[in-house]
Formats: C-alpha cells, sequence, structure tokens
C-alpha cells in the first residue's frame, strides 16, 4: 500500500488535514484512495475507522472553506422536517434535513466537498438546498435517531394504511391465513421495531396497555418504567393479534389470561426470548413481555455485585454436596440470575442436574430442565419426586409455594442432594419464617437450610457524568452510616443525565442479605423465634442487613443514596 501512496497528490480537504497536524502524510494518502474505493467522503472514512478526531476534522475543515460549524445538539429529531428527503438519499449521502424556510432547504452535512448528495436532493425535492457543516460522529448518530423517530410514527397512521391487517384476528378460522395477512401489514414492523429497540435499550419489560382513548407502550429500563410510544387507540387489536400469533397463542380467546413464548434471532449466534402474557383489562388485553437473555445466566459471580464475603459464602454453599439454598426478593429482582449463575458453576459433566420452573425462563446446556404444567397434574411436587426417582445431584426447584413442594425439597435437601430454590420475602429471617408458617417443622428447616440469599437489584449511576453531592454528617447517621464510615471519609455521588445513560443511571448492580445458618441461628430457628431475633442474631454474627449492603454501595459509588432509599429503606 505504501508503495501505491507515493502516486497520490494530496489536495483540498486531505492536505489540509495534514498540515493542521490531524494525520500522517501515508495515512491521508492511504485513506483518501480507500474513501475514493468505498465512494464514501474522505471525513466519514476518517471518523468511521477512527483514523481522527471528528470534532477536529469539522473545525479544520471549516478553516479550510471559510465556514462555522453547527452543534447538531441544538437540534432534537422531533423538530426536524418529516418525510422531506427520501432515507436512501441521507443514508447515501449522510446528510440531514434540518429546516425549510420558504422554497429553501437547509442539510447537515460533514464533507464540504460532497457537491453530489446537494444536487441530488434538490433534484428529488425540487427545492433550493444549502449545506451546513457539522461534526460527523454526531450527523450519523442524529440521522440514526431522526430515522428511528419516522419509523415509530404509528400512532398517525389511518386505517386506509393497514389494508390488510386483521382488525378481529380472533373471528378468522384459519390462523395460518391471519398469520400471512398480518406478516405483509405496517404492524408487523412496528411490533418488531419496539422489541429491537426494547432490546437495545436494555429493557427488562414491555408493556402493550390498552386504555378507553389512548394506548401506550412503556419499557422497564434499569427497573423503572418509561413510556416510549402513545400510538393510535384502533391498532390495540392489531398489536394484541400480531404478538399473540408471534407467541402462539389462541388468538380467539380474549377473556382469559394467556401464557406464550417467542424467540427472536439477531443474529446466527444470538437469540432473545420474551415470556408473553396477556390479561383481560376493561379495554382490552394488556400484553407484558419479559425479556430473557441467556447470556445475562453466563456474566460470572463477580459481576453481580456481591461483596467479596458474600460471594465467598456462596460459593462454599455450592461446594456443598447436600443442603438447601433459598433467594429470596420480590418479582424482577434478580433472584433468576443469581439461581442460574450458580448452576454455571455447578454445570460439569459429574453432576446430575435437574430444574423445575414455571416456566423455564434461560435455557443452558447440561441442564434437565422441566416446565411445571398444573393442568396435566405436572406441579413442583411431582416434578421433584421424579428427579428423586432419576439419581441427581443438584437439584432446583423454580418456587416453593406449599408445604408439599417445601417438604419433598428438604427432604431431598437432607438426603445427600443440593437443593437450589426462591421464596417471595423480604428478607432472609423472614423466609424462615414463612417456612415455618407453612407448616414445615422447624427441625426440618435447621437441619436443612445451609445459606439465605434476599436480593434487590439497585440502578448504577453512570460513571460518565455521575457528581459528589454534600450532605451534613447528622443526614447520613439518619439514613443508617456508622460514626465510622463517616470519620473515615468518602464521597457521595448524585445522577445528573447525559447521553449515554438513563437519567444519570446506566445498568443495575445486585444489592445482597447473604446469611449463612449458623449452629447459634439453627438452634434459635428450632425454638421458632421470631424473624426480628433471628435478624438481630444475623447481624451479631456479621451478616449484612440489604440496607446496610445498599449503603456500602453508596459509599462505593456505585449507586446514589437515593436509589438506595427507592430499594431498601428501612
Amino acid at each position: 500500500m505504501a508503495s501505491s501512496n507515493r502516486n497520490v497528490t494530496l489536495t483540498g480537504l486531505a492536505r489540509r488535514f495534514v498540515e493542521d497536524g490531524l494525520l500522517d502524510e501515508d495515512v491521508a494518502k492511504d485513506a483518501f484512495l480507500q474513501a475514493s474505493k468505498n465512494r464514501i467522503p474522505l471525513i466519514t472514512y476518517l471518523t468511521q475507522n477512527d483514523l481522527a478526531d471528528s470534532r477536529r476534522l469539522a473545525f479544520s475543515a471549516a478553516m479550510e472553506f471559510g465556514v462555522s460549524v453547527l452543534d447538531l445538539d441544538a437540534f432534537a429529531p422531533e423538530m426536524l422536517p418529516e418525510k422531506t428527503v427520501d432515507e436512501k438519499l441521507i443514508r447515501k449521502h449522510n446528510a440531514l434535513p434540518l429546516y425549510k424556510r420558504g422554497n429553501r432547504l437547509f442539510v447537515a452535512i460533514s464533507d464540504p466537498t460532497n457537491l453530489q448528495a446537494l444536487d441530488e436532493i434538490k433534484f428529488n425535492t425540487g427545492l433550493s438546498t444549502d449545506s451546513i457543516l457539522v461534526d460527523d460522529a454526531k450527523l450519523r448518530a442524529a440521522i440514526d435517531k431522526y430515522l428511528e423517530s419516522q419509523d415509530s410514527t404509528m400512532g398517525d397512521l389511518e386505517d386506509a394504511d393497514l389494508e390488510g391487517v386483521e382488525t378481529e384476528a380472533g373471528d378468522q378460522d384459519d390462523e395460518k391465513a391471519v398469520t400471512a395477512e398480518v406478516d405483509d401489514a405496517p404492524i408487523v414492523k412496528y411490533v418488531n421495531k419496539m422489541l429491537l429497540d426494547a432490546i437495545r435499550g436494555g429493557a427488562s419489560d414491555v408493556h402493550f396497555e390498552p386504555y378507553e382513548k389512548t394506548y401506550r407502550v412503556r419499557y422497564r429500563t434499569d427497573g423503572i418504567l418509561k413510556e416510549i410510544s402513545r400510538p393510535s387507540i384502533k391498532l390495540a387489536p392489531k398489536i394484541s393479534a400480531r404478538v399473540k400469533i408471534m407467541a402462539q397463542l389462541d388468538i380467539s380467546e380474549r377473556r382469559l389470561p394467556q401464557d406464550g413464548r417467542i424467540k427472536m434471532k439477531l443474529s446466527k449466534t444470538k437469540a432473545i426470548d420474551f415470556r408473553v402474557n396477556t390479561l383481560p383489562t376493561l379495554w382490552g388485553e394488556k400484553i407484558v413481555l419479559r425479556i430473557l437473555d441467556p447470556s445475562q445466566a453466563k456474566l460470572g459471580i463477580d459481576v453481580l455485585g456481591y461483596e467479596e464475603d458474600q460471594k465467598q459464602l456462596y460459593l462454599d454453599a455450592l461446594e456443598q454436596p447436600q443442603g438447601m439454598i433459598l433467594v429470596t426478593g420480590p418479582t424482577g429482582s434478580g433472584k433468576t440470575v443469581s439461581l442460574y449463575t450458580g448452576l454455571n458453576i455447578l454445570n460439569t459433566t459429574e453432576r446430575n442436574i435437574s430444574t423445575a420452573e414455571d416456566p423455564a425462563e434461560i435455557n443452558l446446556e447440561g441442564i434437565n430442565q422441566v416446565n411445571v404444567n398444573n393442568k396435566v397434574g405436572l406441579g413442583f411436587a411431582e416434578a421433584l419426586r421424579a428427579f428423586l426417582r432419576q439419581d441427581p445431584d443438584v437439584i432446583m426447584v423454580g418456587e416453593i409455594r406449599d408445604l408439599e413442594t417445601a417438604n419433598i425439597a428438604i427432604k431431598a435437601a437432607q438426603t445427600g442432594h443440593l437443593v437450589l430454590s426462591t421464596l417471595h420475602t423480604n428478607s432472609a429471617a423472614e423466609t424462615l419464617t414463612r417456612m415455618m408458617n407453612m407448616g414445615v417443622p422447624a427441625f426440618n428447616i435447621a437441619t436443612s437450610v445451609s445459606l439465605i440469599i434476599a436480593q434487590r437489584l439497585g440502578r448504577r449511576l453512570c460513571n460518565g457524568c455521575k457528581q459528589p453531592a454534600d450532605i451534613p454528617a447528622d443526614v447520613l447517621l439518619q439514613e443508617g452510616f456508622t460514626q465510622e464510615q463517616i470519620d473515615t471519609g468518602f464521597t457521595l455521588y448524585r445522577p445528573k443525565g447525559c447521553d449515554k445513560c438513563n437519567g444519570g443511571y446506566k445498568g443495575r448492580v445486585g444489592i445482597y442479605e447473604v446469611v449463612k445458618i449458623t449452629d447459634e441461628l439453627a438452634n434459635m430457628i428450632m425454638e421458632e423465634a421470631s424473624s426480628i431475633k433471628i435478624a438481630k442474631q444475623a447481624q451479631a454474627e456479621g451478616f449484612r442487613t440489604l440496607r446496610q449492603s445498599a449503603l456500602l454501595k453508596v459509599i462505593q459509588g456505585v449507586t446514589s443514596l437515593e436509589e438506595a432509599n427507592r430499594v431498601t429503606k428501612d
């Protein structure tokens, strides 16, 4: 390549970039050749390949042509003129229409030599075009947002735009015929876009919600619901029919809740599953999709948020040949990921692992997973009995809901099997008293349960924009910080918000209470002590409460005090 570069004479922008010290001459020659070969502007080639800073390139080009640079951050997608320029032209020339004055259209471009873009846009629109120089990286991001906003304007569609979409899908006798009709409709693009955007945005749930006069779509991202789209209420039955067909549900049944599953292939190697539930409401079917990402179960225990001592307690319990590990917390607190992280550690060729779930959320190679089905008489208790006849080493029960399931699970834990399961309780101590209230003998609890993990999920502060927060010491003491922690000194942070996060937060982190059943705690269980006394003893033995773990995350700068209060307020 170097030899062919010798015959290249740098002119115009390429020469200017070398003179301004943005590029080495050989790099500039090579970039010039490659950009010409690929038929893309030189600046676009440079920024796409990280050969130079896009902002410095923009100002260098501005100096060369004697123009100014406009900051695209001042323009929101909804401010830009709609459907003025064809999407193909926008993509082809990396050009974005900014605003229109009379018969003149002002277009953002990052390469002032790209006169072909202006000529084609002028010919296509019939408008006089003027160029405005902008940062290439910001331009490409703005184009993506602009085109996405154009795609998602389904709320403005009229019925005429939706010809071929079956309004009352349940009235069709032939489901294949309905599927064929709906597959060609704009509604398919809209639903697919909602699901893909949810995956890209890191959402955990998608809510399709009909009301009397409105319809809305919300995503739960980092534990918080946020409205994303508000399509026309006329689309409610169409959206419902489309999602139900994707999940292979009965589209004619609109009076009873239904459960299903959707698999969306993102590539040859990556697929995302959605767990689908429909619920009849006053104004139609509300549909909620839980996004199940198998990669979450393979993240490893180190990234879940356990403190070192808590992580070691979990690993030690997993190494035991028998006993019961219980994970507790409300719905959506990350119990499944914690359990599957443990199963991943145990998943070796030497172990026989079986799970009973309702339903199985994450598929793992090497683990025998069973979906319970109460309609045919296969509940948790029946599945457990079958497991015990299959030479198991490790058993996972999705949830202990009744005395029968609890008794069989405990019997398994007492007879040489490691059992993992979940309960819906608020703390470790309450888990023990809950089992007693179910009718499980205290002696059986004390001799079978080895570890209890209570957990919540808190939002992580964005490292790019978090700001120090000044909070008086007396307030910190009231919030639960110790005098020793305050005297040692630490910096608290608060959320600010930037273009790379959601209101100052990005991602979530686990907050845990991990309690090992010691001899003293076992004695208290057999004496049927209250949850308050058990909790005090656990703290006396050095096991942190959920609140203490949350405040530790605040001290570490992982989350804010406001978020700690949201998920764990004493």
